[in-house]
């Protein structure tokens, strides 16, 4: 994998914010790959449509979490004008990075070009990261809250008064609303997600609400990184934001449904809630508190977190190339012992333990790898 390898030990983290980003790729990496696509517990699947299940969380935990990392690792040097130029360069560099590496998984697991998918979850993030550092250098916090709220009125007056040009009326849908016509004239068809290939859940139009996610975690992170405030004050704060911005989430939701593949307005206000409420949580009984005995497993994939995203991708595809006799590992030894269901957790969570020991060996060898 491309990237800079460093010392852990060279540049102090937060605790918690790497307990909390370990938790969220244990949990991507637990969803995505389960022993059985056909039998998945319904809180391990994404939501049909409207609505939201704890998977739909994942990816917008994800991004609120750049966020809150690029105040942690850009504000010191923020102070200085003319670091900035160094830093949107290296911002650009890393996003591009990113999508070149979702491309080549691609391309590395199934070849050929006829299909390859150009919008992708390393894709948004590489493009919410990079202008996200751009605002944070070069906006106030009270622009980016503007602009916060711009987006996601913005987007909710584009998504449900604007006529979709394929149809002559605005749409939620999947095929039919706005968003999945920009994508497939500007991807065709050949290159989107779906079955249909006629939309894809992170497509070029749910990127502008999903700049707003970031623009979440670095309000947050913000507020977190102040040294004029008690903890307690700072997490009593965050926990009340939390909770308003859940409600106000629920409200929205009765007028724009709270639809991850859309990354509605509500949606981001619903995931930004919860996730403040759980880094306020971690952060109260990690970095506060000082308990610390349970966050030895999720700390290796929270120092390496792209570096388990792509393992994600390679090691089951490779590990389900292994035949006993004809049957997959699954087949053999999750199968004939559990219920449907029960199998594919079992085959899910024994597939995160495996990549979790190659985290791990990174982990203790003190190399983190960047992009």
């Amino acid at each position: 994998m491309p990237g800079k390898v460093r010392s852990i030990t060279k540049n102090p983290r937060l605790l918690s914010l790497d307990v909390f980003r370990g938790v969220t790729v244990a949990a991507m990496i637990l969803v995505n790959d389960p022993g059985d696509w056909e039998h998945i517990y319904a809180p391990l699947e994404h939501s049909k449509w409207n609505g939201c299940t704890p998977t739909d969380l994942i990816f917008p935990f994800f991004l609120f979490i750049v966020g809150v990392s690029i105040v942690y690792a850009m504000q010191r040097k923020a102070l200085n004008p003319a670091n900035h130029a160094k830093m949107l360069w290296t911002a650009l560099r890393r996003g591009v990075v990113l999508i070149a590496i979702s491309l080549a998984i691609q391309l590395i697991l199934h070849p050929g070009f006829e299909h390859l998918r150009f919008p992708g979850v390393l894709q948004r993030i590489g493009v919410v990261f990079f202008i996200c550092t751009v605002l944070y250098l070069k906006a106030s916090q009270k622009v980016r809250d503007w602009l916060f709220v711009i987006l996601l009125i913005g987007y909710y007056v584009l998504m449900n008064f604007v006529p979709v040009p394929d149809t002559g009326v605005a749409s939620l849908m999947p095929e039919t609303n706005m968003g999945a016509w920009v994508d497939r004239m500007v991807f065709t068809t050949n290159h989107l997600w779906s079955e249909s290939h006629t939309w894809d859940p992170e497509g070029l139009l749910g990127t502008l609400p999903a700049i707003a996610t970031g623009l979440f975690g670095i309000r947050v992170g913000s507020w977190l990184k102040r040294t004029d405030r008690e903890d307690s004050v700072k997490v009593s704060w965050m926990f009340t934001y939390g909770v308003l911005a859940v409600v106000l989430g629920l409200i929205w939701d009765l007028f724009f449904p709270i639809n991850k593949a859309l990354w509605t307005s509500s949606f981001v206000l619903f995931a930004g809630g919860w996730a403040t409420i759980a880094l306020a949580f971690s952060y109260w009984i990690i970095d506060v508190q000082g308990y610390k005995r349970f966050t030895g497993f999720f700390l290796p994939f929270g120092a390496n977190a792209i570096t388990a995203y792509v393992l994600s991708d390679f090691v089951p595809h490779y590990v389900n190339k292994i035949r006993i006799g004809g049957s997959s590992l699954y087949q053999v030894l999750f199968q004939p012992y559990y219920s449907p269901n029960n199998a594919s957790v079992a085959g899910a969570i024994v597939m995160t333990l495996l990549i979790w020991v190659l985290m791990w060996i990174l982990y203790v060898r003190k190399i983190i790898i960047k992009v």
